[in-house]
């Protein structure tokens, strides 16, 4: 499995049709989400996703999306979180949250993040040090992030929940994420 994060711009055209492919394969048709997903915000995002494999019809095994704060709301926003159902269950969802905090704490350090999953992976994202929110709409929760201790990889300790959650196995649940 090969991460990469990127801005819009830096996006080859087969890069972005294979995110937005993903995206409307598990929001749109497996999770039977209607809606528009080219949304306005993806311009302005980092994109994290995780492939195997490019020449594959669905490469794109995990992605999300990654939203810096606008200036009423200084929060990170993480969204459109996925993996493909051939990564279900084996820790994929795992590695991408730590991934993705990773990321944002390198770019936005001391940041609050909020991200936007299914109400069913909370217990994931609390691992991580989210706690609950908001409900928005049926499938999915806003939960907001707590503070993390500094230092490890990529400058950034690694709180011992990330820890203890890569050594733990969870069942698969809605929209791949466990």
């Amino acid at each position: 499995m090969n991460w990469t994060t990127l801005e819009f711009d830096q996006l080859s055209a087969r890069e972005l049709y294979l995110i937005l492919r993903a995206r409307s394969a598990v929001f749109v048709v497996e999770a039977s989400r209607v809606h528009l997903d080219a949304d306005g915000y993806d311009e302005t995002a980092l994109h994290v996703f995780a492939y195997e494999d490019m020449t594959r019809p669905m490469p794109i095994v995990a992605y999300a999306r990654i939203r810096p704060g606008e200036a009423e709301y200084q929060e990170v926003v993480i969204d459109k979180i996925l993996t493909s159902p051939s990564r279900r269950g084996d820790g994929t969802a795992d590695a991408l949250v730590a991934h993705v905090m990773h990321v944002v704490d390198a770019r936005w350090p001391g940041h609050r993040v909020k991200a936007f999953a299914p109400a069913g992976q909370r217990v994931l994202y609390e691992r991580f040090g989210f706690r609950r929110e908001q409900e928005t709409g049926g499938a999915a929760c806003g939960m907001r992030s707590v503070a993390f201790v500094r230092g490890g990889p990529c400058g950034v300790a690694e709180p011992a929940e990330w820890r203890r959650a890569r050594g733990q196995r969870y069942a698969a649940g809605p929209l791949g994420m466990r």
